[in-house]
């Protein structure tokens, strides 16, 4: 009895901690810093230089549109404050420091779900369509990208897991969910799940835009929409760090 409700307690402070912003916010910073560091390593002269994620293309686009050729440092310097605010704020109120046994936790997570999430979603895609073709669709990498370098794919996997969970996920998932409670008065729950729902069938829709994005193909779209559903579900019950690496190491087993 004694054992099993102390493993009880540290495994849902094991779950708590992990959402928490100082844990969640300093577990994505390696992505932060590999992706950008690949990115400026692979524009120089030889490289894919003109290949980045499209969801970190279209955030510091933005702030290019307001401050010209400063808008990517001003974007980067917005992200970096904006973390540091939230995890000095949640280590002042929870009166801890960060252990690293739980960061070590968040990434076997991260490792486990992502190695998962392919056959589960590949496997419910199968069940809606009926058709076998699906499961070869599971690589987010455009055909136009499939040239690429295994350091640029190693890239876009991290882009993908930080950016676009950024924008899909921390961003328009939450705007919805705001907009529907105001505008409809809805619950948590309703509003969450409305917002989960149609940011899925925009995160899907945005793999089919620009010069590198696929042709529309409903298999691929039911796969992609459906990933957007778990990665929201994912987000609202673990966060934004744990969502981030299994998103990105997802796209890593898949494109390397």
């Amino acid at each position: 009895m004694t054992t099993s409700v102390l493993s009880l307690t540290k495994r849902g402070s094991y779950f708590e901690a992990s959402r928490a912003p100082r844990y969640s916010l300093v577990f994505a910073l390696p992505l932060l810093l590999a992706y950008e560091g690949l990115a400026a390593v692979l524009s120089g002269p030889g490289h894919d230089s003109q290949v980045r994620n499209g969801a970190d293309v279209l955030m510091k686009d933005v702030f290019i549109a307001v401050a010209g050729r400063h808008g990517p440092l001003i974007f980067m310097a917005a992200v970096i404050g904006i973390s540091i605010w939230f995890v000095s704020r949640d280590l002042r109120r929870s009166g801890q420091g960060l252990r690293p046994a739980i960061l070590g936790g968040m990434f076997a997570e991260s490792i486990a779900l992502a190695t998962i999430f392919g056959f589960v979603i590949g496997t419910i895609t199968v069940k809606l369509l009926g058709s076998l073709h699906v499961l070869a669709i599971t690589s987010t990498l455009p055909e136009p990208l499939t040239h690429l370098g295994w350091t640029t794919r190693l890239m876009l996997s991290l882009g993908a897991g930080l950016y676009e969970e950024l924008l899909f996920r921390v961003l328009l998932v939450s705007a919805l969910a705001a907009g529907a409670r105001a505008a409809f008065g809805w619950g948590t729950r309703g509003a969450g799940a409305f917002a989960s729902l149609v940011g899925a069938v925009v995160f899907s829709a945005f793999h089919y835009i620009g010069p590198y994005g696929d042709p529309f193909q409903l298999q691929s779209f039911a796969f992609r929409a459906l990933s957007g559903v778990a990665f929201s579900a994912l987000y609202l019950l673990r966060g934004f760090g744990i969502t981030a690496w299994t998103h990105a190491l997802y796209d890593a087993f898949l494109l390397l």
